[in-house]
């Protein structure tokens, strides 16, 4: 159907992206709202166990475009088929994560069809039968509302964790469509030369609870207390851009407008001012615990718990609770 909510399934190793589940949710309930179906597509090689996994989170149908071309992730590669597939197809709108991969094939499909992209959203609804985006402006104080009243299909990209994952119905089937779509390594402005496995293990949009540090961590020896105190609570370490700009600890751990934006049940900031740009990365947290010395620090006016202090006497200290309360 011309007005079908298409979802952009992320996958890496043959494994379905947990995140991409998020994304069938907010399909399934624009296109409830369109009286429509949500349908999911997937590029790439060996990928017949990860389209069954899209019915038990929603999806009516399946569209898959396969071959060893898509083998690993290439932006222009992958973008040439979901440009084939929207094209041919025309859904209402296709829905892509906010991360690396979903903007970049995103932005390209839009390129490639002449359509318009909103990014980064945060809220979608449907309202008199259109389809109405939300995103945030001027580092998250404003949001905006965005209407596509022309152009098909709307092509997205949402936050991730900006919405509710939905519940898994292992019951659940439906049609997988095998489309051929011929591309070749001469279509392509890249080549695979060889895979390096990332020794990189850190995820903190995924991360249930991320323990961060900012200039007031003060080394990269004060980022070492924080991580054990993550690694007991099961979570991730974070960081604020003026940590990362003094070489204390690497970029893939930045937080805020120029890193990465997350949402986690808990977010432990220490030695965190609260600047703007890293509020814009992480003030939706579910909880924010605020540890400065500053007690006019910005920060606290966005914590739900603060303590005015130094992180080297009371992070130690919190360490040491939770060891002796799970039993370490």
């Amino acid at each position: 159907m011309a007005n079908d909510v298409w979802v952009y399934i992320e996958h890496k190793d043959g494994e379905f992206s947990p995140m991409s589940f998020e994304l069938l949710g907010i399909g399934k309930g624009l296109a409830d709202g369109l009286g429509s179906n949500v349908c999911a597509f997937v590029i790439g090689e060996n990928i017949e166990n990860i389209t069954k996994e899209a019915f038990a989170y929603g999806a009516s149908k399946v569209y898959t475009v396969e071959g060893s071309v898509f083998k690993g992730f290439r932006a222009d590669a992958y973008a040439k088929a979901s440009s084939f597939l929207l094209d041919k197809h025309k859904p209402e709108i296709a829905l892509f994560r906010a991360t690396s991969q979903g903007t970049d094939v995103s932005a390209a499909s839009a390129a490639n069809l002449g359509f318009g992209l909103c990014t980064d959203c945060i809220g979608l609804n449907v309202d008199g039968g259109q389809i109405k985006m939300t995103r945030a402006a001027f580092g998250g104080n404003y949001t905006i509302t965005v209407v596509n009243e022309k152009a098909k299909p709307q092509i997205v990209t949402v936050r991730p964790k900006a919405f509710a994952m939905p519940e898994k119905d292992a019951s659940k089937q439906g049609e997988i469509v095998k489309e051929a779509f011929s591309i070749s390594e001469d279509d392509l402005n890249t080549k695979v030369l060889e895979f390096i496995k990332s020794e990189v293990t850190v995820n903190l949009v995924e991360a249930d609870i991320i323990v961060s540090g900012g200039r007031g961590v003060g080394s990269d020896e004060g980022f070492k207390v924080l991580k054990e105190l993550a690694d007991i609570l099961g979570g991730a370490v974070g960081a604020s851009r003026a940590a990362v700009d003094s070489e204390w600890i690497p970029y893939e751990h930045q937080v805020g407008q120029t890193g990465k934006t997350v949402k986690p049940k808990i977010y432990i900031a220490c030695g965190i001012s609260g600047a703007i740009q890293h509020l814009a990365g992480m003030r939706t947290s579910d909880c924010i615990v605020a540890i400065n010395k500053d007690p006019d620090a910005p920060i606290f006016k966005n914590a739900t718990f603060g303590i005015v202090g130094d992180y080297k006497q009371l992070v130690p200290k919190i360490i040491e609770k939770f060891k002796t309360k799970l039993n370490r």
